[in-house]
């Protein structure tokens, strides 16, 4: 049989993979315990979390998407006191956005909804799966990275 062609049927370790992210990360999902935030709204939460505080401009850039975009998401964090906004200390016309307290609890209460649900499922795993998934956790990690 030709290099790179699979029996009919048989589907690839990436596409395998895929999927099983795919259906792990809807899982997640479902986990969630206040829907009011949107799945943007949580990444950019995220992102200041992981950055720290960034202009509008730089936050849009983080999460690839325009400006105007990232204007509206820092908006309704503002609303939900997730995230606020403060004149730069340089430059006039530009903010900083900040997460809040309030937001860093708000991801800390998602996190561990979603974690106490993985830590159900992986209780449920043999001692030989729960050591395969620490092996595989450290190769998708690595296959993550930028």
């Amino acid at each position: 049989m030709a290099e790179g062609v699979r029996p009919e049927g048989e589907q690839s370790l990436a596409s395998r993979l895929r999927l099983a992210v795919v259906r792990l990360n809807r899982r997640l999902r479902a986990q969630r315990t206040d829907s009011s935030v949107t799945l943007t709204q949580m990444s950019a939460l995220s992102s200041l979390k992981k950055s720290g505080p960034l202009t509008p401009g730089e936050l849009a850039a983080k999460e690839r998407v325009q400006p105007p975009s990232m204007t509206r998401v820092i908006a309704a964090l503002e609303d939900h006191g997730l995230a606020s906004r403060a004149p730069h200390p340089s430059d006039g016309r530009q903010a900083i956005v900040t997460i809040t307290d309030e937001g860093l609890r708000y991801l800390a209460a998602e996190a561990a909804a979603r974690e106490r649900w993985l830590d159900r499922r992986l209780a449920e795993l043999t001692d030989g799966e729960r050591e395969l998934l620490e092996r595989a956790v450290e190769v998708i990690d690595r296959m993550a990275e930028d």
